[in-house]
Parts: C-alpha cells; structure tokens; sequence
C-alpha cells in the first residue's frame, strides 16, 4: 500500500532537507520511495514542497493528486495544501505559524507549536526536524528511529556535529 506524503513551507525553513531525511528513513527501512522537491525561482521566503511517496512495493507514480499526510510549516502552505489532502488523512501544521482553523470536516487536524519548539531548543533552525517528530508521533508507518539514522545520513560527516541538537529536536515531542 502506498503513503503519500506533502512536506511544505517557505524557503529557508528546511522542507526539502525534512524531506531528504524522511525519504531516507523509508529507504534504510527497506521501503520504496520516492522524493519530488518543488521549489520557486526564489531562495529564501518563497514557497517550497515536497512530495514523497512510500510503499513496500513498487511506487507507482511520484506526484499523486491527494496526499495522506500534509506537513506545513507555514500559514500559505496550510491554505494551499489542504485541499489536497484526501478524505481521513491528516493535515499537520506549525501552530507557531499557523492559526488553528478548521474548514473540513473530513480530515485531521493536528496543531503542534514547532518554531516554539525549536527556538526553546536554541534555534528556529530545527522547525523542520521538530515537525518530523510529530509526523512520527501521529503517522504509524514513520519510525523515530529510522529518521533519527535519516538525520545521520543526510547531515553525514561535514554536519555531525549538528547531530545531537537534531536528534533532541526529533524526540522533542516524543510520546
């Protein structure tokens, strides 16, 4: 069965670095996968997403027109990818950046204060790592401990000494 994944913000918060870690935490687990960043012409302050599609098969396509979870780490990108969200997903949404609204009844919602998060962690820099904590805290199929060996690879030897704030960010919201 496949998962499909939206992971979005603006630029310079880290959505496709998000995404690279949980691509790779599927594929050190055995999974199939499938990344497509999506980004403007701009660098910073412009929109950015990724998808990303899971499954113990063969993937069939990387751009699915719903997704089963959204990530959002900002307010336009709430409003932009809510639509995709399919009927029973998920949307997840950075309450520090996002107001709480509801405006479908079909899905879920989950509201979790991860720039807060962060900055109480010493930088807004690990938004994005704090977010795939919640992803993990909500969506059975995404293992701690695969994104935590995720973060490890994606950062590699240049950035190992990002690796221990990295990891208290992903266990930040930990159940």
């Amino acid at each position: 069965m496949e998962t499909n994944f939206i992971l979005a913000g603006f630029g310079g918060q880290g959505i496709l670095l998000a995404g690279t870690v949980l691509a790779n935490a599927f594929m050190l687990e055995g999974k199939n996968v499938t990344w497509y960043p999506c980004y403007g012409a701009e660098m910073r302050g412009g929109t950015v997403n990724c998808e990303i599609v899971v499954s113990d098969t063969e993937v069939s396509s990387v751009h699915k027109q719903d997704t089963d979870y959204a990530l959002v780490l900002n307010q336009q990108s709430f409003d932009r990818f809510i639509e995709r969200v399919k009927s029973g997903g998920t949307i997840i949404a950075n309450s520090t950046l996002v107001k709480e609204a509801r405006p479908r009844d079909d899905i879920k919602y989950v509201f979790a204060p991860m720039g807060e998060i962060a900055n109480e962690l010493g930088t807004s820099k690990v938004t994005n790592v704090v977010s795939l904590g919640v992803l993990a805290s909500v969506c059975e199929i995404v293992s701690r401990d695969y994104l935590a060996l995720g973060v490890e690879k994606v950062l590699g030897e240049k950035k190992k000494s990002l690796l221990p704030l990295n990891i208290k960010a992903l266990n930040s919201l930990k159940k």
